[in-house]
């Protein structure tokens, strides 16, 4: 029997969970800066913030950051809007890379196993999504994760399985990784999951290491932002640069949001389109990217 539970979780730890809003789906929310912000207004009261949207993704919440770059994960069943826990949370955290998620079951119990992000070392991933007759096809799906990474899998989700498949896809991960590599590993995900699916998968990712952040959009929404019409702190920021305000080109950018749905406030959203990527890597210069779905990808 599942109980509704709040659960901290704190690395090292082997999974977690994110935010989106569709019906039926989830919401997600990241963020990359090149200095610690706080994310309260994402969080909690933006008009859209992920705790407003949790009142039709009633079914748990997660909250991963990080502290001299070592995951921070918080993970509950309770719906985030009502729960003291997330505003606690959402209200202390100030890092450089946070990611956020409410969810909508469609896979899995309320169960805080089931809950996003999901976490393996230093690595924290998101799904806004669904696989289809998950149960049918986890099997296949489970094939493609690592034999030794396996039993790791604690959960029920479709998302779960897909973080796996992505950790076993991008391989060694003591070495440092390139943001085409992330890239490359989640278009293998896609791949692999729509071969064993086909393409009613809806597989929307974001996913960080604390050091990059990337979101991957196929089948529902995901929106980014890299600039401000004006910033409010432009005259105290030691961070400020034109690129704060403007498109940002080839420039390095100060920041990088990934969101399931545009946020309210200054910062203006731009549209991910189905086989895109976006990211950000320490050296903070933005890489967007078409990722094709290939048969066989990576194999």
């Amino acid at each position: 029997r599942n109980t509704r539970a709040e659960v901290l979780l704190t690395v090292p730890l082997d999974r977690c969970v994110i935010v989106g809003q569709d019906v039926g789906m989830c919401r997600m929310f990241g963020f990359r800066s090149v200095l610690k912000s706080r994310v309260h207004r994402s969080l909690l009261s933006a008009d859209n913030a992920l705790a407003v949207q949790s009142r039709a993704h009633p079914d748990g919440w997660g909250v991963a950051y990080y502290v001299n770059g070592v995951p921070q994960v918080t993970r509950s069943t309770r719906t985030a809007v009502s729960d003291a826990l997330f505003r606690r949370i959402s209200g202390v955290v100030s890092s450089e890379t946070v990611v956020a998620h409410v969810r909508q079951a469609t896979q899995g119990a309320l169960s805080p196993l089931n809950c996003h992000p999901f976490q393996y070392g230093r690595w924290i991933f998101a799904h806004n999504g669904d696989v289809p007759d998950f149960a049918s096809h986890r099997t296949a799906l489970m094939a493609h994760v690592r034999e030794d990474l396996r039993g790791l899998v604690l959960g029920s989700t479709d998302s779960e399985v897909l973080f796996f498949m992505f950790v076993s896809a991008l391989g060694d991960l003591d070495r440092p990784v390139a943001l085409p590599e992330v890239a490359h590993a989640l278009r293998v995900v896609a791949a692999r999951a729509r071969e064993v699916v086909g393409a009613s998968a809806l597989l929307t990712f974001l996913v960080t290491n604390g050091d990059l952040l990337m979101g991957h959009c196929l089948g529902k929404p995901l929106h980014y932002s890299t600039y401000k019409t004006s910033c409010l702190e432009r005259d105290v920021c030691p961070h400020f640069a034109p690129s704060c305000e403007a498109p940002p080109g080839h420039a390095r950018i100060a920041h990088l949001m990934v969101s399931s749905e545009p946020l309210s406030g200054e910062n203006v959203w731009h549209t991910l389109q189905d086989g895109e990527v976006v990211g950000v890597g320490p050296e903070m210069v933005l890489y967007k990217n078409t990722v094709p779905l290939e048969a066989g990808a990576g194999v």
